[in-house]
């Protein structure tokens, strides 16, 4: 190995190690404390009681785990988003399960929270997958109330998607294991099957302060609105369990009387494991991101058996093009090239530059894959589009139109790794997060922006010169320096994968390892989902 392979493998295994640690951080919610009180209720928390439902811990993928991170300091943060979300196996039925984390704010929502709930029944509508939610949450965080009530990606949409849900038949289970109270009170009732746990879960619209306030009615909470009272008086519940541990198994012997669902049929073979060592990714990946490198030594360590079988590899080099097989199920990969590479008229192209030769490439390969009816996966390391009179002349934004209106209507399942930049239309082109990808995550070393920090700093730098010097400031070398060092780490925040898994972005951070599981995940549950339109390009044709 030679010297730069060592020093981008102690690079990106520090990155991962920081990622672990910020990982093991929000898993603890709302501290150990918090969760000490959780076990002193006989309750547990909600990683505890996911981990007792699903059927393998190894086997699941956790969406939105950095959501809220650096967010709502003001309030004492909100780890995790006070929910916890993830895909599983339930008696070897594939679901996600949505749990709320009553160690944060007992589990309050807040703005963030109501994102992330309706990102995971996002997943359960695209997939036509089971929902699960543990219920146990004091409802909505007051303070930030305005944030979360009244808009259509706000609260109440989450009731419009049990609604639309139900009517397409997807499994939807609730078991009240906490509170449950004001409108969240119709999630779990809104549901299939309601479960509720004696004596520490409760349902009321109002509860008795609130009551006694309102109609001067004197009632306990037990009584207003405990497991007895809607297992045998109301019948708003339908099944009553002793403790945490048995609503659960309740939820399992459910789940293992599912019928099969209607297959999508994406093709899959005996799973073979890559020919070339995976961890070699963690040397081949540049420490720095303006360095080249060759994105087909990436796949290769991706993909089954290392075969990567390539359409157009001579032409349009620098997107990469090809079928192949993940954990064995057929996908066709389109992938930035990072190498500078030569056309067939001797003309040199920029790795991680979207040109007009590449775009048509990539567009065909789009428009195959959904004929043929295989899953697309996108790796990005993307810069943006060529600039420049050539490019335009050459009608670069017609040929990257082409590309954007094949990634819009592709019809078969997408996903996307974001492994380095994802710059201005570049995001968009390589299937970022407004195109609908199933899942959509990135390695620690990505980066996503309109631009890169070194080109926004400067740009911004000139602003700001502009600006003080309109009132008659003095701009120094030092003063321009230390403007620029301000504006560059400002900036750098805002491009690091943290900051777009904050704001769910990117549904994770994963270690570029688990990088074949989670697509293998994805396309499993894309199967539950047989594709209902026909690919089409529209007014924009090849």
């Amino acid at each position: 190995m030679d010297i730069n392979f060592n020093k981008n493998e102690d690079h990106n295994k520090l990155l991962l190690s920081e990622l672990k640690k910020r990982l093991a951080k929000v898993k603890l919610g709302g501290g150990k404390s918090r969760i000490e009180k959780q076990h002193a209720q006989g309750k547990m928390t909600a990683h505890e009681r996911i981990d007792f439902l699903l059927d393998d811990k190894a086997n699941t993928v956790e969406i939105g785990a950095f959501v809220g991170d650096g967010m709502y300091e003001e309030h004492g943060g909100c780890p995790s988003g006070g929910v916890i979300v993830k895909i599983g196996y339930i008696k070897g039925k594939q679901c996600i399960v949505v749990a709320n984390d009553a160690t944060v704010k007992a589990g309050a929502w807040f703005p963030i929270t109501a994102k992330k709930n309706l990102r995971a029944q996002e997943i359960a509508i695209e997939n036509k997958i089971p929902i699960i939610y543990l219920v146990d949450s004091a409802g909505v965080y007051l303070p930030l109330q305005d944030e979360i009530f009244p808009d259509k990606e706000h609260f109440g949409r989450i009731f419009r998607n049990n609604a639309k849900m139900s009517s397409m038949g997807i499994t939807q289970i609730s078991a009240v294991m906490g509170s449950c109270v004001a409108g969240g009170a119709y999630l779990p009732i809104m549901s299939d099957e309601a479960l509720i746990v004696d004596k520490t879960a409760s349902i009321f619209l109002a509860g008795s302060y609130l009551v006694k306030a309102a109609i001067g009615e004197s009632i306990d909470n037990e009584t207003l609105g405990g497991a007895t009272t809607h297992c045998e008086i109301s019948g708003v519940t339908d099944y009553k369990s002793k403790d945490d541990a048995d609503a659960l198994d309740t939820i399992k012997n459910i789940m293992s009387k599912i019928g099969d669902f209607e297959k999508a049929g994406y093709n899959r073979v005996t799973p073979k494991k890559p020919k070339k060592d995976p961890k070699d990714i963690y040397g081949i990946l540049p420490k720095s991101r303006t360095d080249q490198y060759d994105m087909l030594e990436i796949i290769k360590r991706l993909v089954d058996n290392s075969d990567f079988e390539q359409y157009k590899e001579g032409y349009g080099k620098t997107i990469l093009t090809g079928y192949a097989r993940i954990d064995g199920w057929a996908v066709g990969i389109v992938a930035n090239h990072r190498k500078v590479v030569k056309t067939t008229k001797g003309e040199m192209q920029f790795g991680g530059v979207i040109y007009s030769d590449s775009a048509d490439k990539a567009t065909r390969f789009i428009a195959n894959c959904n004929q043929k009816k295989i899953p697309l996966v996108f790796l990005q390391d993307v810069t943006g589009f060529m600039v420049g009179s050539k490019s335009e002349h050459g009608g670069i934004i017609k040929d990257g139109a082409k590309m954007v209106n094949a990634v819009s209507n592709s019809v078969v399942p997408k996903f996307t790794i974001i492994i380095g930049n994802s710059y201005g239309a570049g995001n968009y082109a390589m299937c970022g997060k407004a195109y609908d990808p199933r899942l959509i995550v990135a390695w620690p070393s990505a980066e996503l922006a309109v631009m890169s920090g070194n080109s926004a700093a400067k740009v911004l730098l000139q602003i700001e010169k502009a600006s003080l010097k309109k009132k008659g400031e003095e701009i120094t070398p030092e003063k321009e320096a230390e403007l620029y060092d301000k504006i560059k780490n400002r900036y750098d925040n805002q491009v690091s994968p943290y900051y777009a898994a904050s704001r769910l972005w990117t549904d994770a951070i994963i270690d570029p390892l688990d990088t074949r599981k989670w697509i293998s995940t994805g396309i499993d549950a894309a199967n539950h989902a047989p594709i209902e339109t026909r690919f089409n390009l529209g007014v924009i044709q090849v």
